[in-house]
């Protein structure tokens, strides 16, 4: 997303370890006007270490771009966040980015996305030049051309050339006959885009490009404002579907706090489920009944804040100062309505937290408790290991440097961080748990925010070999937890 002349590019990384590590850890909301359609864009981390945020941010969207490194293809965490897409029944649009880089062959791509994954691709344009010698892109539909040139000088954004096909055809010579050849091939095999299926969430529309310079993005958000679904109705814990022209319903996807030093505030973010929000409304908080004041309410740019006075269904609300707001609440006016919590989701990576200054014990209590709110790590705890001594569990090993530095920023309660070799967990109960304390390789511990047993092992080996000899224990997977081999 780029700004307007004269300004730098937007970014969407805020985090202070973001900026110094060049990546995304956290997930961010950008929201911008593209073809007269307003877009709520939630940007979530592209590389392998990301947390559980990133997951939970699919319970707040209508459809979900999937970017592909035209060289790495599918990667180990791409899978499981379209685990969790199919799951909510998430329709999936695909970005191959990088293409002016050198990679893989498109089909073999399209290959992979198809026997991997079990979605029907459906290019909608193709790429002209192997991955690192990128000419150009096809549009399927009208047979268009479209040149790519980089500028001089090596600036970011790429010049986007309209070519007639006889024209290209004549210049780029092989590469065009190539991908004449195959774009034939993807008619033969009926590689044609399927609304319903689309829809259903077996057939995902491919696009091309490379997302530095530029070059391909403005398709693929004309894309988005043309397939993406718009918001629709959702059930309740009860299995109730509430209208998006029902009464203003909201619910809490995200939870973050030091978004800005100068406040040290916590913001809480709200996907409009249905109705009207008017800033100063007084909403609801189901969990509690308690009124929640909204005069502060505001929209959210990456780091950037404005005073937010409406959202409709599909837009996202920020409210500071929301100490008490958690993950999955749900918040309404009039009619009241509970939407279906946010599910844990299966973490990878343990740790064992202790404060290095006893000193600052209350601190480093308060620090681990709005860390776990936040969704930054999960933390269990067993009697055994006592409240000094929490496990932190995550989705991915960088969400413990976060844990890291915010401690000793945020709460001035440096930490030190001991590595378990657990790496499967399982939802247990009571009764099973009874059974797993004390074996090898296995241990029980308590899920803070909200009481749930769980049953991490040292790794599936384990895990299977306790399920043989007792298989009427509750070992229920977690969302994203994969199937062991």
């Amino acid at each position: 997303v780029h700004g307007k002349s004269g300004r730098r590019g937007v970014r969407s990384d805020w985090m202070e370890m973001e900026r110094a590590r060049g990546i995304s850890i956290t997930s961010s909301v950008l929201r911008f006007e593209y073809g007269g359609v307003l877009l709520n864009l939630l940007d979530t981390p592209g590389h392998a270490d990301f947390s559980e945020d990133t997951y939970r941010v699919l319970a707040a969207v209508d459809g979900a771009i999937m970017l592909l490194d035209s060289a790495k293809g599918l990667e180990a965490q791409t899978l499981k966040l379209f685990d969790v897409c199919r799951h909510r029944g998430i329709p999936v649009i695909t970005f191959v980015n990088k293409w002016d880089r050198p990679g893989r062959e498109p089909l073999e791509l399209l290959d992979e996305v198809e026997q991997r994954i079990g979605l029907r691709p459906a290019p909608l344009n193709w790429p002209v030049g192997v991955a690192g010698d990128f000419r150009g892109l096809i549009e399927r539909a009208g047979g268009g051309f479209t040149r790519f040139r980089r500028t001089p000088g090596g600036a970011t954004r790429a010049i986007a050339e309209q070519v007639p096909a006889g024209q290209a055809a004549e210049q780029e010579g092989q590469a065009w006959e190539s991908a004449v050849e195959e774009l034939a091939l993807l008619e033969e095999i009926g590689a044609t885009l399927d609304m319903a299926a689309y829809s259903a969430g077996t057939c995902t529309p491919v696009l091309f490009g490379a997302a530095l310079p530029n070059f391909g993005v403005g398709a693929l958000l004309e894309t988005v404002c043309r397939l993406a679904p718009a918001p629709s109705a959702r059930a309740d814990e009860a299995g109730r579907e509430r209208a998006v022209s029902a009464p203003f319903a909201g619910q809490v996807f995200k939870v973050q706090a030091g978004m800005d030093r100068a406040h040290r505030d916590r913001l809480a973010f709200i996907r409009v489920c249905s109705g009207r929000f008017e800033r100063g409304m007084s909403l609801t908080h189901a969990p509690t009944g308690r009124p929640l004041a909204t005069k502060y309410a505001q929209t959210v740019f990456g780091r950037d804040r404005s005073t937010l006075e409406a959202a409709y269904p599909g837009d996202v609300i920020g409210l500071p100062n929301a100490s008490g707001l958690s993950v999955g609440d749900t918040l309404y006016v009039k009619t009241p309505v509970v939407f279906p919590p946010i599910p844990a989701f299966a973490p990878e990576h343990f740790m064992v937290a202790r404060t290095t200054d006893n000193s600052r014990a209350k601190q480093f209590r308060r620090g681990i408790e709005q860390l776990d709110g936040e969704g930054v790590v999960q933390v269990l705890r067993s009697d055994l290991r006592g409240d000094q001594a929490p496990v932190l569990a995550a989705v991915g090993p960088l969400q413990f440097d976060v844990v890291t530095a915010r401690m000793a920023d945020e709460f001035g309660a440096p930490v030190d961080l001991t590595r378990l070799d657990y790496t499967t967990a399982r939802v247990t109960d009571k009764e099973s748990a009874e059974t797993l304390t004390g074996r090898r390789g296995v241990e029980v511990l308590s899920r803070s925010l909200d009481g749930s047993l769980i049953a991490v092992f040292v790794d599936k080996w384990r895990l299977r070999a306790i399920e043989r000899e007792h298989p009427g224990l509750t070992l229920t997977p977690m969302l994203a937890a994969g199937v062991p081999d």
